[in-house]
């Protein structure tokens, strides 16, 4: 009992807006809300380990910032460039690599006010091979990954708003392990810019916070778009899809019954959910996804490679060696099957507002040697689709268990709103 009280303690979100609120009802200042964010990580980090650097300044800087997410602090995964904290990629080969400059994406959220509170632990450039951060709700599993550090900062408190990337599963499957909100935008919405590349074609930047609302307000705030959600707009109940296809035949059987009791919950209180099946195209780009991911890492880390092979993980090795194979005609009939499935599933969001499907396979599995399997994310990161992992659902034992949303490309306000709407749904379901 003593180890589970103590684990739940490590397991404390805060709430973006809420303490927006708070800073701008003189209850606390900016540097206030960044101090007590670095008191929290000063606790929770000796177990969690989410963090390869702290900014010691990021508390000063908050006294001077100005912006909508002024007193927010900001988790930043460490394949993204920082100019005044060292940028990793956790690789032996860039040990202390100080980059000249910000990556696009910290500057324009800098430039919303938010203070970098450090770089969070990512794997070995953002793939597959995990790091040493824990799950907040058990350090015996994994935390996900690649962003592994930035979903378990958030879930853990130590951030209020947190940077990853996905290129296969990266965001919602590390969200959906700790129990946050991962959004993965569609493809192209937050720049690129100063982010090392894996796969250029699929890598997408998104967030981590509390709740979708949270997301949505820190996403148009660093865009200067309207993202944030509106609760007192009009909604109507939206029109769920759910493609079934093989590898639901490898999802974990308790999670699969609780998300079908949800789906049930929800078409009790009017919801209409369609069950679309998978087309052609779509099961191809299966394929499709490691062919491109593997032709354009070996690319991407072409330097690396020739230069530094004996640096490289065992398990990135091999991959890049196994990418020496691909041709560029394999890459190329790649290519156009994504861009046929891309179409056809435009054509599916035309019946439907949103699909619903399991964020991973199961909750988080135990032991730090994987980071969990990403064949429910990879296919939407292909597609090029806005997904959120909406939280609320979880284990006997008490480990989260995401609901992932995903939108048609382009439509990420509507989607956030879905989203949102989703959230109190499963709240309501889960309190019966």
């Amino acid at each position: 009992m003593a180890q589970a009280s103590q684990e739940k303690e490590l397991v404390a979100p805060v709430s973006l807006l809420a303490t927006l609120k708070a800073i701008d009802a003189g209850t606390i200042t900016p540097a206030q809300s960044i101090e007590a964010c670095l008191e929290r990580l000063a606790i929770a980090e000796q177990t969690i380990h989410a963090f390869v650097s702290i900014n010691g300044h990021a508390k000063a800087e908050a006294e001077q910032a100005q912006g909508p997410l002024a007193g927010i602090a900001l988790a930043v995964k460490d394949i993204i460039e920082t100019q005044k904290l060292a940028t990793e990629y956790n690789s032996p080969i860039y040990r202390s690599h100080e980059p000249a400059r910000d990556a696009a994406l910290v500057t324009m959220a800098k430039k919303a006010g938010s203070s970098v509170i450090g770089k969070s632990a990512t794997t070995e450039f953002a793939f597959l091979d995990p790091c040493t951060t824990r799950n907040p709700h058990n350090p015996d599993h994994t935390p996900g990954g690649s962003s592994s550090g930035s979903a378990a900062a958030v879930a853990a408190g130590m951030a209020h708003l947190a940077f990853g990337t996905q290129t296969g599963g990266s965001i919602i499957r590390p969200a959906a392990y700790c129990g946050v909100t991962g959004y993965k935008p569609s493809y192209g919405l937050l720049p690129k810019v100063g982010i090392k590349d894996f796969s250029w074609t699929l890598d997408t930047a998104g967030l981590f916070a509390a709740k979708v609302a949270d997301c949505a307000f820190a996403a148009s705030a660093i865009t200067r778009r309207k993202l944030t959600i509106n609760p007192e707009a009009d909604f109507r109940l939206p029109r769920l899809g759910i493609i079934r296809c093989r590898i639901w035949q490898d999802a974990d059987p308790d999670y699969v019954a609780r998300f079908d009791d949800l789906i049930s919950s929800l078409k009790r209180f009017g919801t209409e959910v369609i069950e679309l099946e998978p087309s052609e195209h779509f099961l191809t780009a299966f394929n499709a996804h490691q062919i491109i991911q593997d032709f354009e890492a070996a690319q991407s880390l072409a330097w690396e490679y020739a230069n530094h092979a004996d640096q490289l993980s065992p398990l990135l090795r091999h991959t890049l060696d196994f990418a020496q194979t691909i041709t560029p005609s394999d890459y190329d009939e790649a290519r156009i099957c994504a861009m046929a499935a891309r179409r056809e599933m435009s054509e599916q969001f035309e019946d439907v507002d949103a699909l619903l499907s399991l964020s991973a396979p199961g909750p988080a599995p135990k032991g730090l040697t994987t980071t969990g399997s990403p064949i429910f994310n990879r296919i939407w990161t292909l597609l090029r689709t806005p997904c959120l992992n909406v939280t609320g659902l979880e284990t006997a034992d008490g480990l989260p268990l995401g609901v992932q949303v995903i939108g048609p490309q382009g439509g990420d306000p509507a989607t956030l709103q879905i989203a949102h709407w989703l959230e109190g749904a499963i709240a309501r379901h889960v309190k019966g």
